[in-house]
């Protein structure tokens, strides 16, 4: 596999993107907005005018965009990469999308005589740019066995988790469980600043003690600094990916209740203004 065509250029594909030129591949690219293709065709990568003409072109197929409105665009119709991908094409879905989206792609690709495989990232921007994402795959065995090099080149472990589809859905329950932990955050944050605390011996307090997840230790200086304008992972998005999760237990009748209410903390957020900030700004909604 030497030809790639990559699907969308915000801050994580842009990262991905560029790991793969360094790896050799040729890479075929297209963007909704094609100014931001330029820094990478200065390092080799080949614009495509179309997601058809970019799979046209290809072995394997990544998209990387928004959300299910944007990854639809960039799959179907005339000039969605499906239409342009011939037989045999790997397709690879690396969004966060809804499990009921995951699932009629793949039986789009499978109609078509393509091999599917969603793969979902967890890191953010600077995972994104230093090659060091960790995927959650969902795919037939062969075709892991078979794309495993390609995901190799722009993240560090790539968790297998069975048929398509799977990953996706572990994507989503992680985005959940990592909002909460947030959420909660910023409220015992806030807390601790009222109850007049040191700060920055409560920082110390955290690291050190049993709440020091990754994600609490990641987020609580920005929380407690108030800084969230450098957008690692936007708020919005965090919204629409637990929106997608609950969605999921609506299916399998799993009741989800502080996810739920989370959610619409995240809500008030997004509506406050705080959509386009780094999701640590949850934490502002109780200040």
């Amino acid at each position: 596999m030497k030809n790639i065509a990559l699907i969308g250029l915000g801050t994580m594909g842009s990262g991905i993107a560029a790991n793969m030129l360094k790896e050799g591949y040729n890479l075929h690219i297209y963007n909704r907005t094609a100014d931001k293709a330029a820094p990478l065709l200065g390092k080799g990568a080949h614009w495509a005018e179309s997601p058809a003409v970019a799979a046209s072109r290809s072995e394997a197929v990544i998209a990387v965009v928004g959300d299910d409105k944007a990854s639809r665009a960039v799959w179907l119709g005339p000039e969605g990469a499906l239409s342009g991908a011939r037989p045999g094409t790997f397709v690879m879905e690396c969004s966060t999308l809804s499990l009921t989206w995951v699932r009629q792609l793949h039986a789009e690709a499978l109609a078509r005589g393509l091999k599917f495989a969603d793969t979902p990232m967890a890191g953010s921007k600077p995972a994104a740019q230093n090659g060091t994402l960790i995927l959650y795959v969902g795919a037939d065995l062969e075709v892991f066995d078979s794309i495993q090099p390609l995901l190799r080149s722009f993240s560090r472990s790539q968790i297998h988790f069975g048929p398509p589809a799977s990953g996706a859905a572990y994507k989503l329950i992680n985005n959940m469980m990592a909002a909460v932990q947030v959420a909660a955050l910023g409220e015992g944050m806030a807390l601790a600043e009222k109850a007049g605390l040191n700060m920055d011996t409560v920082l110390q307090a955290l690291n050190d003690g049993v709440l020091a997840s990754k994600v609490v230790t990641m987020k609580a200086p920005n929380i407690i600094s108030r800084q969230h304008d450098d957008a690692l992972f936007a708020l919005r998005w965090m919204h629409k990916d637990m929106t997608y999760a609950l969605r999921i237990g609506d299916e399998l009748g799993v009741p989800l209740p502080v996810s739920a209410e989370v959610r619409e903390i995240f809500r008030m957020a997004v509506q406050r203004g705080l959509g386009d900030m780094d999701w640590s700004a949850v934490g502002e909604i109780v200040r």
